[in-house]
C-alpha cells in the first residue's frame, strides 16, 4: 500500500463529500468542540478490510483523534462484532463518517468474496488472483482489499506485464509472431503471459517460450488433460466462467492461479454502521 497516494486519494474523497463545509456539524457544534466516542459495527457477517484506511483517514482531520482498532486486516466478523473504537471532537467524527464507511464497506465486501472463493476452492496449491476489473480511481485499495481476503494481485496495469490476448494474437497473426515481438523490446524483467483457448494453442505458447500461460474460458476436464504438457518453469493460470459457486471443480486442476473479475467488479458491500456512544465536554 502506498501511503502516500492513499493520503491523497482519501483528501480527495473528502473534499468531494465535504465541499465548502459540513452545513449540518458547523451549525449545531460551537467550540470548544464536545469529544465523544464512536464505533464501527459490523451488522453482518464477513471479512474486514481497511485499517489502514482507518488510520490515515482520522490523521487528515486531526492527529488528535484516537483510533482503538479490535478486528485486523484479514479478520473474520460476526454481527454486532465492534471492529474499532475512535474518540474525537464530535463534529470531525460526524464529517468524516460517510466517506470511511464507504471505504470500509466496499473493501470488507471485496475482502469476504475473496476470503468465499479460497474456502470453496480448498486448494492450498492454488492461488486466488484478481484482474483489472476494478473500479477506476480505486485500484491500489481494491486489491489491498483482495490480500485481505487471502488472495494475490494480478498486474495492476498495463505496464506491469505483457498480457497477449486472443485480440493481439489475431491482429499479429500467430502467437509466435506476437511473443517475438515483444520479447526483442521489453527489458528482462518483464513477464509475457499468453492466453490460449486449445492443444495447439498451447504447444505454440511453450515453443514461444511464453512465461505465463492462460487457460482461457476452458473447463476444468479441459485444463487437467492438457496441464501436464507444461514445463514446471511456466507459471499457468485459469480464467474465464468460473464462479464461486462452481471453482471447487477446478480443485487438484494443478494449475498455479486462478484469475477472478468478479471478486472486485461485482463484490457486494459488507453492511458496517458507525454510532456515536455519547460526548463529554
Amino acid at each position: 500500500m502506498n501511503r502516500l497516494q492513499l493520503k491523497q486519494q482519501l483528501s480527495d474523497f473528502f473534499q468531494e463529500d465535504i465541499g465548502s463545509g459540513d452545513i449540518t456539524s458547523d451549525r449545531i457544534f460551537e467550540q470548544p468542540f464536545p469529544k465523544g466516542t464512536g464505533e464501527f459495527i459490523a451488522k453482518q457477517d464477513g471479512v474486514f478490510a481497511g485499517e489502514v484506511i482507518l488510520q490515515e483517514a482520522y490523521q487528515l482531520f486531526d492527529e488528535s483523534i484516537h483510533l482503538e482498532l479490535f478486528k485486523q486486516d484479514g479478520q473474520q466478523v460476526k454481527t454486532g462484532d465492534v471492529i474499532a473504537q475512535v474518540n474525537g471532537p464530535h463534529p470531525l467524527l460526524l464529517t468524516s463518517e460517510r466517506v470511511i464507511l464507504n471505504i470500509l464497506q466496499r473493501l470488507s465486501g471485496i475482502a469476504t468474496v475473496t476470503s468465499k472463493v479460497v474456502r470453496n476452492l480448498a486448494d492450498d496449491q492454488i492461488k486466488i488472483t484478481d484482474t483489472r476489473k476494478t473500479t477506476p480511481g480505486l485500484r491500489m485499495l481494491e486489491k489491498y482489499a483482495v490480500r485481505c481476503g487471502g488472495g494475490v494481485n494480478h498486474r495492476f496495469g498495463l505496464d506491469d506485464a505483457v498480457m497477449l490476448k486472443d485480440n493481439h494474437i489475431a491482429a499479429v497473426g500467430s502467437i509466435k509472431e506476437a511473443v517475438n515481438k515483444v520479447r526483442g523490446s521489453i527489458g528482462h524483467m518483464t513477464k509475457v503471459e499468453v492466453e490460449i483457448e486449445n492443444k495447439q494453442q498451447l504447444q505454440e505458447a511453450i515453443a514461444a517460450r511464453a512465461d505465463v500461460i492462460m487457460f482461457d474460458n476452458m473447463s476444468p476436464k479441459e485444463i487437467k488433460e492438457l496441464i501436464d504438457l507444461v514445463p514446471n518453469h511456466i507459471i499457468t493460470e485459469a480464467s474465464g466462467n468460473i464462479t464461486v459457486d462452481n471453482i471447487h471443480s477446478f480443485r487438484g486442476s494443478k494449475v498455479d492461479m486462478i484469475s477472478l473479475g468478479f471478486i472486485t467488479h461485482s463484490a457486494q458491500a459488507l453492511d458496517i454502521s458507525f454510532n456515536i456512544m455519547g460526548g463529554t465536554k
